[in-house]
């Protein structure tokens, strides 16, 4: 599990949808206590996001046993006139490709040499579809 970033107060880009929607987008077998954790919300709150997010068509379920298979409609409209015509896939390669690049610095500045840059990344840092 990717380390838990320390306690921020003030405003960020992102809102909390945003966040819970990459992190599901990440790993959609993902359970909600992780969920929370990597977002800093409580359980209930990722609950809710989730309803709401399933509510809206952005994202959908399967029960499996005990666990939650989740799906993203990666063709779905963000919501924000201000956003017109752009894509849930569109937002997430932009979150995921930063994710990526972080891990990639993160090893570098542990290492002192560059990580091994997964394959699904093109040479210029963007994921290949």
């Amino acid at each position: 599990m990717v380390a838990v970033p320390g306690s921020h107060t003030g405003w960020t880009f992102l809102t909390n949808h945003a966040r819970v929607l990459a992190a599901i987008a990440d790993n959609p077998n993902i359970r909600i206590r992780d969920i929370a954790a990597h977002c800093r919300l409580t359980e209930r709150a990722v609950q809710r996001i989730i309803s709401d997010l399933e509510q809206d068509g952005y994202l959908s379920h399967t029960r499996e046993g005990r666990a939650n298979t989740y799906r993203v409609e990666p063709d779905k409209v963000l919501r924000h006139p201000a956003e017109a015509g752009l894509t849930v896939a569109a937002l997430l390669s932009l979150l995921v490709r930063d994710e990526t690049d972080r891990i990639v610095r993160d090893e570098t500045d542990r290492t002192g040499k560059p990580g091994d840059r997964p394959a699904s990344l093109t040479a210029t840092g963007g994921t290949s579809q």
